[in-house]
């Protein structure tokens, strides 16, 4: 455990990255309330899109999710209301490029700081070692689970030096089965508000929403477990 004065000295180190990350948290809320509340007051603003516009939708869309303006979930809702299913392939391309950039801005505020200080403790060096070595599935599932933010997850993986190609492609490929649910639900709606206000509001949504958080957990927590227990054979070993 740290003790009281190097927990300080983390934290003031780090204190850019905490601050970003507690931002990351709370600003989507805010910005999709004001955003839902704008779609209300222009319900044809995204309907009809030429291609063209669709494309820089989709642009927009990449770096307000990666600067944490709008949510995952909203976007999959509000795109599959007003693009319907010609959009979903630019969504998920969209969550792709997102984590890039949320990913090169975290290293960006960073600067390997908070890696730098861990590394000093043997024992979590060798934990943050063996959690990149399993890094494809400690992505995968905190992109499954729709209760973990998505620009916090890109910060704090971002902060674990995972390899950027793979982060990419885990980051699309766990995103994929609460986008396709959400994209639909879109699909499905006939007034955006509603759609946004309750977006899970049948028993069969619920369920899926519960096993997806379960699954996120599960997988985590033996991922965790595993790496924890092979890092604390090796500094044994080396002592």
């Amino acid at each position: 455990m740290l003790k009281l004065s190097m927990l300080r000295t983390f934290i003031r180190e780090n204190a850019p990255s905490f601050i970003s990350m507690l931002l990351l948290v709370v600003v989507p809320l805010v910005v999709s309330s004001s955003a839902a509340v704008y779609l209300y007051q222009n319900e044809t603003l995204l309907e009809d899109l030429s291609w063209p516009q669709m494309l820089l939708y989709f642009v927009v869309i990449s770096f307000t999710m990666s600067l944490a303006l709008t949510p995952t979930t909203f976007v999959a809702l509000v795109s599959g209301f007003y693009l319907g299913w010609p959009g979903f392939a630019g969504v998920v391309v969209s969550y792709g490029i997102a984590s890039i950039i949320g990913y090169t801005l975290a290293r960006l505020i960073d600067h390997g700081k908070m890696m730098s200080f861990l590394n000093r403790f043997e024992k979590t060096m060798y934990l943050m070692q063996e959690l990149r070595e399993q890094s494809w599935g400690l992505i995968f599932l905190t992109r499954i689970s729709p209760v973990l933010p998505f620009a916090l997850m890109n910060f704090v993986l971002s902060l674990l030096q995972v390899d950027k190609t793979r982060f990419f492609l885990a980051s699309i490929v766990g995103m994929l089965p609460r986008t396709l649910f959400f994209f639909w639900v879109g699909t499905q709606a006939s007034d955006v508000i509603k759609l946004l206000q309750d977006p899970g509001s049948n028993k069969g949504s619920q369920l899926l929403m519960i096993a997806l958080v379960i699954i996120s957990i599960g997988g985590l927590y033996f991922i965790f477990d595993q790496a924890l227990k092979r890092a604390l054979r090796k500094a044994t070993a080396k002592s």
